[in-house]
């Protein structure tokens, strides 16, 4: 039985409006209200506590909370009973005062081991070298799809990884999110997860528009998004599943990192299909541009 073509381009121009208005959202609410820095691109002050048995960072999270730390970070450091606050600030008294804190809702001792401040200086060069290292992605995925297609699908390729890093980074500014390393992280993975969605649709339209003889080229697009529907929703999905589960009982440390790959991956399923491959109609893709150039022989006739 032939399998039914969806036809996915006919939503083409929608599609384009909805990513126009999503991309200029974003970049409106990025220039209004920017980013909320965590503190590994802010600076502040490293505090490690030791406590005398196991420590409950959630309840130690909201007691700082309460009384005006709202923005400490707490994460258990090397054992149970250690654990590291990184908070904002360059007081050099504000460990004990941390300690000091905690110590009134603590039944047994809190010991200090050791504050450390980081300037600056040290997230200036973090920002500058987690926007180098993404701007260095994209260019070089630029290059591979190139090299492996064509240059109109590197195009459409590195369009769709923009769209989709525009769009978390968008977000995370629309809800005052912060970021911090493991954001950064989760957006880089994003951009791989999304490259590899991409290669297997484009992988499968260049096959398509040379092994199809009839057919315009939306028509071929329509046929090989339809074919790789099936891999796509199963890799979304089970994917998205692991990531819910993270969000939901991984804690405060990685609910950030799992709230950008679970946008970032919704947005990156939806960019292979309207993103990357709706480019190449822009571009006027045809089967000129990937017909396998035949090699002349250079052999010289015998008289």
């Amino acid at each position: 039985m032939e399998q039914k073509v969806i036809q996915f381009m006919r939503l083409r121009t929608f599609a384009t409006v909805l990513s126009v208005l999503m991309i200029v959202g974003s970049l409106g609410t990025l220039a209004v209200k920017g980013i909320n820095w965590g503190l590994d691109f802010t600076g502040g002050t490293l505090i490690e506590l030791v406590y005398d048995k196991p420590a409950d960072t959630s309840a130690i999270r909201d007691q700082l909370a309460a009384e005006g730390f709202s923005d400490s970070v707490v994460q258990e450091y090397g054992s149970v009973s250690d654990v590291l606050v990184r908070i904002p600030g360059d007081d050099p008294a504000l460990g004990n005062k941390i300690a000091s804190v905690l110590d009134q809702k603590h039944d047994g001792s809190i010991e200090v081991k050791r504050v450390e401040f980081v300037g600056p200086q040290v997230g200036e060069r973090l920002r500058e070298q987690g926007g180098l290292g993404m701007l260095m992605a994209l260019g070089l995925v630029m290059l591979y799809i190139a090299f492996r297609f064509q240059f109109k699908f590197s195009v459409g390729a590195v369009l769709a990884l923009a769209h989709d890093s525009i769009i978390v980074l968008g977000l995370f500014s629309l809800f005052q999110l912060q970021f911090d390393l493991t954001v950064l992280a989760a957006i880089l993975a994003v951009i791989g997860y999304s490259l590899n969605d991409t290669i297997i649709v484009y992988d499968r339209v260049r096959e398509n528009f040379r092994k199809l003889r009839k057919g315009e080229p939306d028509e071929i697009i329509n046929v090989s998004l339809t074919q790789t529907l099936g891999r796509t929703l199963a890799t979304s999905g089970t994917t998205l599943m692991v990531l819910i589960s993270l969000f939901l009982f991984g804690g405060e440390m990685i609910n950030g990192f799992a709230t950008a790959l679970i946008v970032g991956v919704g947005v990156g399923t939806y960019s292979s299909i309207y993103i990357a491959s709706n480019i190449l109609l822009y571009m006027k893709i045809s089967r000129e541009d990937l017909i396998i150039p035949v090699k002349e022989d250079l052999e010289d006739e015998t008289p």
